[in-house]
């Protein structure tokens, strides 16, 4: 998968949540864009359909 960010994604939540998410990811040492970026890595490895999913031992994978 390419490392290179070229696209956006914007999502409108409560100010307040908003604000305890950034706070919380910076007293963890991360961003919020990070924290982001994993649970979007792991929502779709989690539901992709099975025959999408890499072999184990499958070089692209």
């Amino acid at each position: 998968m390419a490392s290179n960010k070229d696209a956006q994604l914007i999502v409108r939540i409560n100010k307040a949540q908003r604000d305890e998410f950034v706070a919380l990811c910076n007293e963890l040492d991360t961003s919020s864009s990070r924290e982001i970026r994993k649970f979007i890595k792991r929502f779709v490895k989690k539901h992709k359909p099975e025959q999408e999913k890499p072999v184990k031992g499958d070089q692209d994978g």
